[in-house]
């Protein structure tokens, strides 16, 4: 089975993005984010067929939109983590006395760890 669930429109095989659900007792579709888990009485829709939806006459199509998600990363997003992977790939200079140029004194404090990951804390504050 694959990870990514797929659009449930017949013969659509992209991506699902949202989910559709009918409240049949208020004659409402409701279009929201991607459901945690896929329930059986809802509906996948791709970006394509969510934008398009519409609903019988009579009926009200609810849209709501995930605050929490993240948005997609814009180009100067994806430039500067670029950059910052470039600047922590590149070797520290070493001064005449063997000792990093530039660097300060005092190294940062490790203030807790979880796993291979640090929490670290500058000597400034």
């Amino acid at each position: 089975m694959s990870p990514v669930r797929r659009c449930s429109r017949t013969a659509c095989g992209r991506p699902a993005v949202a989910t559709l659900t009918y409240v049949y007792a208020d004659s409402t579709a409701v279009l929201g984010p991607l459901a945690t888990y896929a329930e059986p009485h809802c509906y996948d829709l791709c970006a394509e067929h969510s934008e398009r939806l519409t609903a019988p006459r009579g009926w009200e199509v609810v849209r709501l939109s995930d605050g929490s998600a993240p948005a997609h990363p814009s180009g100067d997003d994806l430039e500067a983590l670029a950059n910052a992977v470039r600047e922590a790939a590149r070797p520290h200079d070493r001064g005449p006395d063997g000792g990093d140029r530039g660097r300060r004194s005092v190294d940062p404090v490790e203030v807790a760890r979880r796993g291979h990951l640090r929490v670290l804390r500058s000597p400034d504050s």
